[in-house]
């Protein structure tokens, strides 16, 4: 079976790499938009064939790719820049993947909760455009919606541990809701996804808890063997700030969508992923015990 990750070099991109190796898979082509990107997974010993293409480019995708069984679409961001938009990130990515034919018998989309076509942000609603372009043109696409993400080493596990190690951390509306999933139960979900007996569908895959930002920077304090204090501001202080940098700065470090991406309510009912994919999910303790540098 020959399997295409887009992405390839991100987090869970490896992750994925690292899980078809170990199972025995190992005609997998990983597509990577640069060569910086490319060296990253050279310099992890990942023996893989990886090409270099732009994800918008229907004919150098299917030149670099010919054909393929799965195809594994982690093509994302949740920050976009003067010269990597949402669209181009999102919806263009989906449309040159579809244009390509690879002959793909599925597609598994990694897609975001949250995703609306009537959003009023601008990310969400990017992200369900791009996910309707698939489970329009592809013969059979399983979009797995993920909400935080924590592995070992990853951005939102390293931004969570240096708020549990304060002994006072400043967050946006602390009180809103979290439901981060192990990018264990993500990778299996992954995997299932491309063997299960499964229609086209959309599926959300959250942890097993959901609780404020305020009790999950606390519970990986306790981890921790720490006791932070969590201080709640408003969202639109924040809100300004990036509107001010989006008006001066071509890659400001934050903006008003990513913001709002961050501060999404998740409050997701998983029994149906969880039983379509036949997996379970990791114990929210487990998982911080593990990603946290105890």
């Amino acid at each position: 079976m020959k399997v295409v990750i887009t992405g390839a070099n991100g987090n869970i991109g490896k992750r994925l790499m690292r899980a078809l190796i170990d199972r025995g898979d190992h005609d997998i082509l990983a597509l990577v938009r640069s060569d910086r990107a490319a060296e990253t997974l050279i310099g992890a010993g990942f023996d893989v064939d990886i090409q270099i293409v732009n994800y918008d480019d229907a004919a150098g995708i299917r030149a670099a790719v010919k054909s393929c069984d799965v195809v594994f679409h982690l093509v994302g961001i949740i920050k976009e820049s003067k010269t990597n938009s949402f669209y181009l990130a999102h919806e263009a990515a989906c449309k040159a993947l579809c244009d390509a034919d690879l002959g793909a018998a599925t597609v598994i989309n990694l897609g975001i909760v949250g995703s609306d076509p009537d959003s009023l942000n601008a990310c969400l609603r990017s992200r369900a455009e791009a996910e309707a372009i698939l489970l329009a043109a592809a013969p059979k696409v399983i979009s797995l919606r993920v909400p935080m993400v924590l592995g070992e080493g990853d951005y939102s596990s390293l931004a969570l541990e240096r708020n549990a190690r304060k002994a006072m951390t400043v967050a946006f509306r602390a009180a809103s809701l979290e439901q981060p999933v192990d990018s264990n139960d993500v990778i299996k979900a992954l995997l299932a996804a491309a063997e299960t007996p499964l229609e086209s569908c959309v599926l959300e895959l959250a942890g097993p808890e959901s609780l404020t930002r305020s009790a999950l920077i606390k519970r990986a304090g306790q981890v921790l063997g720490r006791q932070p204090k969590v201080v709640s501001l408003p969202l639109w202080p924040g809100l300004l700030i990036a509107a001010l940098l989006e008006k001066v700065m071509s890659n400001p470090p934050v903006t008003r969508a990513m913001l709002g991406v961050l501060d999404h309510n998740d409050d997701v009912k998983t029994q149906a992923a969880c039983a379509a994919l036949g997996i379970s999910l990791t114990p929210l303790d487990e998982t911080l015990s593990r990603v946290l540098k105890v």
